[in-house]
């Protein structure tokens, strides 16, 4: 049977488990947090809606979680809960299961034997996909269930169902953007109220917009996980999370955020992937991008992704990246999608991934040191008779062109800031000259650099 127009079958064996022998699709939830909780609400709250749109009845079966006394945002009858995940994973009764647990393990456990027991599966877990994705998808297209995973990657903003179905006829040639709320938060707020990194993320833990060990967030793990995810879908690539040149915004200072400023600049976390003939950049890092870019505006906790190709050109995808009922809200519209598929109402099932994973061919990442960029460059120096020259001598030694240069006034501390911004230059030749000018007896401590992208993507 010809695949459905715009959907593409996956070629695993017809092993696809039978479709619900009820009237309508009995779900399971594993994991009761925040977001299982925004999970829960929808399916009990909004039953009628949902029913409608499926066109059958959508019942939640049972909840698992192993702390079943804590206070919950939405509350659950006894009847539902259960310490034991294992047994919505094995119950013939139950079609979709939804983890929200977190974590690799036991999640990929969890996950692959829902799949061996013909569950449709929906997950949140980018982390749990960027380590082990092509298992998961590989065990989800033989045994012929789906796999959703929408709100792994922006919260609320459907970018997985648009690379997978929407654009996926159009050839990507970069998908970018900020992929991380609380990083976003963090730089707005610093660009906005002129405060330091530290202050602000305590705050942000304060009012619980960080997570009291924000490191997967600040650190840009985060980011790199979900970059992962969206180069796989925009490019058709493995791309192994050590090959994601990965750096965090734990360094960025309230002094580049006025100079920044100054230049016409906003700092931004962002998530990079670009495809150059059988090359692919992948970086994820503090970016200086005009402040006028659709980008440069997206503040606060928002996400947003770019993607850029043949036929569209740039779009743009934007929404609330986090957040119990945004994120809620992809989850269920994931549980909608493959309860559709196991009706039989919506023609041959799609691969995970939009193609199977046996197509996916193995990346050529191309190293952080052969990317070019335009870089800002703050270099400390005492104010001395020529140490610009002599910073300017070695820039130009490692072949890098000075765009502009600005010098301010002595400081208190008896330096001065000489902020300059480069030309497009390999980041190698970058290091390789600044770790000079780091040694002359004049500069204090080490230069600051932060890529320009003037045109992102």
């Amino acid at each position: 049977m010809a695949a459905k127009k715009g959907r593409t079958a996956s070629r695993g064996p017809a092993r696809r488990p039978a479709p619900a022998t009820r009237a309508g699709i009995r779900v399971g939830v594993v994991g009761w947090g925040t977001i299982g909780s925004g999970v829960i609400r929808f399916l009990r709250e909004s039953n009628e809606h949902l029913s409608s749109r499926l066109g059958a009845p959508i019942e939640l079966a049972r909840v698992a979680d192993l702390d079943l006394k804590r206070k919950r945002a939405v509350r659950v009858p006894k009847s539902l809960l259960t310490k034991d995940a294992r047994s919505i994973l094995t119950d013939p009764k139950i079609d979709v299961v939804v983890e929200l647990m977190g974590g690799l393990e036991p999640a990929r456990t969890f996950v692959l034997e829902a799949i061996r027991h013909g569950k449709d599966v929906v997950t949140a877990n980018k982390a749990l996909l960027a380590h082990h994705g092509a298992e998961i998808f590989a065990a989800a297209e033989e045994v012929g269930v789906g796999v959703g995973f929408e709100a792994s990657v922006g919260g609320g903003i459907p970018i997985i169902r648009t690379l997978r179905e929407g654009i996926s006829p159009d050839e990507h040639e970069a998908v970018f953007g900020i992929v991380n709320g609380t990083a976003n938060y963090i730089l707005s707020t610093m660009a906005s109220e002129g405060l330091g990194f530290s202050e602000v993320l305590a705050a942000a833990q304060a009012s619980g917009l960080a997570e009291a060990d924000p490191t997967y967030d600040v650190d840009g793990i985060d980011s790199a996980h979900k970059l992962a995810l969206l180069a796989q879908l925009a490019f058709g690539v493995a791309l192994p999370l050590d090959a994601i040149h990965t750096e965090g915004i734990r360094d960025v200072d309230r002094v580049d955020m006025a100079y920044a400023k100054e230049l016409g600049y906003v700092i931004k976390l962002l998530a990079v992937a670009k495809r150059d003939g059988k090359e692919v950049e992948a970086r994820v890092h503090p970016t200086m991008i005009p402040a006028t870019d659709p980008l440069g505006i997206v503040d606060g906790a928002y996400n947003a992704v770019c993607v850029h190709s043949r036929g569209l050109e740039r779009t743009m995808y934007y929404g609330q990246g986090a957040g119990m009922m945004p994120t809620a809200a992809a989850v269920v519209s994931d549980v909608l999608d493959v309860a559709r598929d196991r009706l039989g109402q919506g023609g041959p099932r799609l691969a995970p991934l939009g193609y199977p994973i046996a197509r996916q061919t193995a990346a050529r990442v191309r190293p952080i040191g052969a990317i070019e960029s335009d870089y800002y460059l703050r270099i400390m120096v005492r104010d001395e008779a020529g140490v610009l020259g002599k910073v300017a001598g070695h820039l130009g030694r490692s072949g890098i062109s000075i765009a502009s240069v600005v010098q301010r006034e002595r400081a208190a501390r008896g330096a001065v800031p000489v902020v300059i911004r480069t030309h497009a230059t390999r980041e190698k030749d970058l290091r390789r000259s600044l770790d000079r000018v780091a040694a002359l007896p004049a500069v204090k401590g080490r230069p600051v650099a932060i890529r320009i992208e003037e045109t992102p993507g």
